[in-house]
């Protein structure tokens, strides 16, 4: 149990950063917070102090947490002028960094080294569970880093999350991270196939996901972007550019590593396919446009 009132920091207010930080702001600690846009008047509202840089939020938060795109992001955010790392050095050792981007593994580790050389704990902790799962504080977080730095930040974590777990030492939570995005990919477009299929062949495709969610093919992927697919509604809660630069993740550390990822790769082209049709900022279930683009048939109308 963590007490209220700490001194937090949350750099990147977006789709699921916002709620993050709204959470731990209702937890009833001080927050400080750096965004590209406007501070959505939840949090504004609620008491979180806005500072001009990401070096303002990490002098005057001890734990900083860090929600943004990709991995130059991070890197600008900790390293750029008046970024994180600034601030810590301005304030002093002790404090804790937690990046909840996904993005590369490799460059994690050499962020986490830098900052601990600073005499702070860094932990790369991805995030599952879209903005759905942000609302509702129920995602789940895959935690890479020093346990003693976990420990100390576990309560806040649970404050967003329901599945909180240490995977191991820093860039381990990324790993995990991209091998869950692998895993969501191979069933967004195995839904895509299966109801393009189901529609094609004359049946209804919203009767048959009903029939399918008893059975072994029943999926979280199927429950939520199944729906999508069949109501058509594509607003973005995970964009397929941001999961396109997942699998690229995912393909590149594949290549490092000798392995190889067939299907993985077959899924980014898919994305790729989808953002071509000019669908990359939509929901990462309309890779199903992709699919019925190449079928010449829709799920539904």
């Amino acid at each position: 149990m963590i007490k209220s009132g700490l001194k937090l920091g949350f750099i990147g207010l977006g789709i699921m950063g916002a709620p993050m930080a709204g959470h731990l702001l209702k937890a009833g600690h001080m927050l400080f917070v750096n965004t590209r846009g406007t501070v959505p008047e939840a949090l504004a509202g609620g008491g979180a102090t806005l500072c001009t840089t990401a070096q303002g939020v990490a002098e005057r938060a001890d734990i900083i947490f860090i929600m943004v795109p990709d991995t130059p992001d991070v890197q600008a955010v900790l390293f750029g002028e008046h970024g994180v790392a600034a601030g810590l050095k301005a304030s002093g050792p002790g404090k804790v960094v937690v990046d909840c981007s996904s993005i590369d593994p490799i460059a994690t580790r050499g962020f986490a080294e830098k900052i601990q050389a600073l005499g702070c704990g860094y932990l790369d902790a991805p995030v599952s569970g879209g903005e759905v799962g942000a609302k509702a504080a129920s995602l789940s977080i895959m935690v890479g880093g020093e346990e003693q730095a976990f420990e100390r930040i576990r309560p806040l974590l649970a404050l967003m999350g329901k599945n909180v777990t240490r995977v191991g030492s820093a860039g381990d939570g990324q790993v995990c991270k991209v091998a869950n995005q692998i895993i969501v990919a191979l069933n967004i477009a195995a839904v895509g196939e299966a109801l393009v299929f189901a529609s094609r062949a004359g049946a209804d495709p919203a009767r048959v996901r009903e029939a399918l969610m008893g059975g072994f093919a029943a999926s979280r992927i199927l429950e939520v972007h199944g729906e999508r697919m069949i109501k058509r509604t594509f607003a973005p809660g995970f964009r397929i550019a941001l999961h396109q630069k997942d699998l690229n993740l995912a393909l590149q550390g594949a290549r490092a590593l000798g392995v190889a990822l067939p299907q993985t790769a077959n899924a980014a082209q898919l994305m790729q396919s989808c953002a071509a049709l000019g669908h990359g900022q939509a929901d990462h279930s309309a890779l199903v446009l992709a699919l019925e683009a190449m079928a010449g048939h829709p799920v539904a109308p």
